[in-house]
């Protein structure tokens, strides 16, 4: 009788703690890949194209690359939040890199981009 009490108080433990684990799903509009690509001049009069690109997860989170032509020049994570209508991107490690504060803005035409606090197009959805 004690054996069969332990087991099924083991399995309402079992059962509680799985509903109490879990994980509250976030599926905020900026989660995805944003992106920002320019051509500028190369050395040898051709053209190269530096492309940033933003990676924002679920928890918070999120991947900052720099690519010039194929190869990545900068890589690094940071933390996003959000206040309202407002985003804050904040990257780690990197002193000369500016916290972002953004807003996500529809154009008429369909395109979904990032709009920095001073008015300028961060990037684009992709």
């Amino acid at each position: 009788m004690t054996k069969k009490f332990l087991s099924l108080v083991a399995i309402c433990a079992v059962i509680f703690l799985a509903n109490c684990s879990r994980i509250e799903q976030n599926n905020d509009p900026i989660i995805g890949i944003w992106s920002q690509s320019k051509i500028v001049p190369a050395e040898n009069s051709s053209k190269q194209t530096i492309r940033k690109e933003w990676i924002f997860n679920d928890v918070y989170l999120g991947r900052y690359h720099e690519i010039n032509g194929t190869t990545i020049s900068l890589k690094t994570d940071f933390n996003w939040s959000r206040q309202g209508d407002t985003y804050t991107i904040e990257y780690r490690g990197l002193d000369g890199k500016p916290t972002h504060i953004i807003t996500i803005v529809q154009a008429d035409d369909g395109t979904t981009y990032l709009e920095s606090n001073e008015g300028s197009t961060l990037a684009v959805r992709e």
